[in-house]
């Protein structure tokens, strides 16, 4: 084979394959239908805006690109080569420019003094910029697992072994005992081609049904499927997820992770550090998040005479749920108390300070409720192994979410209920307003707007324990078969999907993250039985996978035990846990690094709390102490006046004018 592939009449097209994909990523559907089906839903939530949708069509480009090349090669006769290993480095260079992929790989330049974060986590990391910043790739903790090597998902080739045993259909293990009620026949099924066009601007890679599933009412049908976004990757070449949001935990759902977003969700009107609020609708007078600035908005096809559309947030997920939409309210409006009482304290500070101070309020609240109540709960007696306590900021230390996280943290798919509750003043069920089936409150705003607002959501949420996740039962019905389903049109498969998407992203198997973790790696029956603490249930997965060593990540991991007194087993525990490690000790605004925030304001901002936020944004009077836990109205509940406050006065700021005044006073005493 020659070294060199590319040779003058290939280069010479390169700008007509290019010219022809762009024309191409231009076609797409437009919301003009009076229903939305599922995939309509999840399109919204996951299409990409603003420099995000530059960097997936850059990554299409090239990708595209280097199909386009192979054919033509397979055409004159060279069957089986990967087009990557055939090109110089040259060719690469030229190929990563004209697709637009070079940006990946070009310097960025920071400020030499910085107080605040950047929007998009850039600059966090000195030595190595890009680290943890929006519309990267995700971080590999091992090597991807594609058929080709490249970007072909596994299980995409019929009837080919991995490890000597062909992969199940995801769907066969969602669904496995049509017979046991958890996956009832329907009248109506959902169904979509494999075509380009039919899946949107991103490739297809849809989810067939086994032959006794109950959806398959006829041949040749399955669940659609659209691959993530991919980002470029200018030194391999090798298929990459991109991740659109920064990786820190730094508010960035509260606002936004470029800076385009950032500024549009702001409040431009009055300048005083405020972020925008509905014009529309209030919510018994307090703060409502703004509508999207769509005229066709894929929320309004869940009530159409209403005409409400999506809410808009520093996260476009922001509407998939209602209880997301309560918290991403809540924030909104703690971001703007924060913002009023700092001025009364600073009225010298002028909107931007305000913005910023603010902000960096917001954020370390969200750290501290996610590493000193959440975790610990979720991870109980490994929370220390792999989380020890913080000692400084290490610029070693990467903090890029990691591919195998982003499906390992869906875990707590299996822990939600099949319905949102919505509780009154005295946590009483909110008359018809009360329990609504989950598949009915996706992307449903106007359910705030007209119903009650997000205090009953909150009630709800504070009060309700979450599903307790069985191995016979991983899934309530209404994700694993009415995800997103808003009419006759069936709805989607989360189980389904998840297991599809670890595929999609080349994640390796069980067992090599078992290994990669330090856990045993079981071979047999036997041994699997031991690990899942369940024979029957390690036979079923050894009868349709063959080989622990191809169960799916997801799949394989939410199916374990928890480790003692946690809500996870031992494999999610070291995923999670490692992953919660590396945005603390890889964050050089972490809240704890010396020199962020003053020991007083540190001292004032361990006393905050999830539920003192509530009641400082809510209407709700009455408050469990922690809300994480499960309580019992009224025992468990205190008056919010009970529950410490954040104390701002050390955040009070001298003008600089008064402090020049006092120095000089101090100079002539002398």
């Amino acid at each position: 084979m020659e070294n060199k592939l590319l040779d003058a009449n290939l280069f010479q097209n390169l700008s007509e394959i290019m010219c022809k994909w762009r024309s191409d990523c231009r076609e797409g559907k437009n919301l003009e239908e009076k229903v939305a089906n599922p995939m309509d839903f999840l399109k919204h939530l996951k299409d990409p805006v603003g420099r995000t949708r530059s960097a997936v069509r850059a990554a299409d480009y090239l990708e595209t690109t280097l199909k386009l090349l192979k054919i033509k090669l397979q055409l004159s006769g060279k069957w089986r080569f990967n087009v990557t290993d055939l090109l110089d480095r040259k060719q690469k260079e030229v190929i990563s420019k004209e697709t637009g992929c070079d940006y990946q790989i070009r310097s960025i330049k920071c400020p030499k003094h910085d107080i605040y974060r950047t929007i998009t986590g850039e600059c966090n990391n000195r030595k190595h910029s890009h680290l943890g910043s929006s519309n990267r790739a995700f971080a590999r903790w091992l090597p991807a697992a594609y058929e080709d090597g490249v970007s072909v998902p596994r299980g995409a080739s019929e009837g080919k072994l991995y490890n000597g045993f062909p992969l199940p259909l995801v769907r066969t293990y969602s669904c496995p005992d049509s017979s046991s009620g958890h996956c009832p026949r329907r009248a109506q099924t959902f169904l979509l081609g494999q075509g380009r066009k039919s899946c949107a601007q991103s490739p297809c890679f849809p989810i067939k049904f086994p032959p006794d599933d109950p959806r398959m009412l006829r041949s040749n049908l399955c669940m659609p499927f659209i691959q993530s976004a991919s980002v470029c990757n200018p030194r391999t070449f090798t298929r990459e997820q991109i991740n659109a949001v920064s990786s820190f935990i730094d508010a960035s759902t509260v606002y936004g992770s470029e800076d385009s977003v950032a500024k549009s969700i702001r409040n431009q009107t009055d300048h005083l550090g405020l972020m925008a609020v509905n014009q529309n609708f209030t919510d018994a007078g307090l703060e409502l998040l703004p509508f999207e600035n769509k005229t066709k908005s894929v929320c309004v096809l869940t009530n159409e005479s209403l005409n409400i559309p999506c809410f808009k947030a520093g996260d476009k997920r922001v509407t998939e749920n209602l209880g997301l939409s309560a918290l991403h309210t809540v924030f909104l409006r703690e971001h703007n108390r924060l913002v009023s009482e700092l001025r009364k304290l600073n009225p010298h500070w002028d909107g931007e300070k305000l913005y910023q101070e603010s902000r960096k309020i917001v954020v370390a609240i969200i750290q501290i409720i996610t590493y000193r109540d959440y975790l610990p709960l979720l991870l109980a007696e490994e929370t220390s192994k792999w989380i020890p306590s913080y000692s400084g900021y290490n610029e070693n230390v990467d903090p890029t979410v990691s591919n195998v996280f982003s499906l390992a943290f869906r875990f707590g798919h299996v822990s939600v209920r099949p319905f949102v509750s919505r509780l009154d003043d005295s946590f009483q069920p909110l008359g018809s307003f009360s329990h609504v089936p989950l598949h009915l409150a996706f992307c449903a705003p106007w359910r705030i707007i007209m119903e009650g607002g997000i205090d009953p959501l909150i009630r709800g949420m504070v009060v309700d324990h979450a599903k307790l996740m069985k191995q016979n039962q991983l899934l309530v019905e209404e994700l694993q078969n009415h995800l997103f389903e808003q009419t006759e049109v069936m709805g989607l498969d989360l189980a389904a999907l998840n297991m599809q998407r670890g595929r999609d992203h080349g994640l390796p198997g069980y067992n090599d993250w078992r290994r990669f973790c330090g856990l045993s790696q079981p071979r047999n029956i036997d041994e699997f039985s031991e690990v899942l603490g369940n024979s029957k249930l390690a036979k079923k997965f050894m009868e349709l996978y063959g080989t622990p060593d191809n169960i799916d990540l997801w799949i394989g991991a939410v199916a374990e035990p928890f480790v003692p007194r946690g809500r996870v087993g031992p494999l999610l525990a070291c995923i999670i846990g490692t992953q919660f490690r590396n945005l603390r000790d890889g964050d050089r605004f972490w809240w704890e690094k010396p020199g962020v925030f003053t020991p007083q304001q540190l001292h004032a901002l361990r006393k905050i709390s999830l539920s003192k936020v509530f009641c400082d944004n809510t209407h709700i009077k009455k408050i469990p102490r922690d809300v994480f836990k499960v309580n019992s109205y009224p025992e468990n509940f205190v008056d919010c006046h009970e529950i410490d406050t954040l104390d701002l006065s050390p955040w009070k700021d001298e003008p600089e004018s008064v402090t020049k005044g006092m120095q000089l006073s101090k100079v002539c005493q002398k």
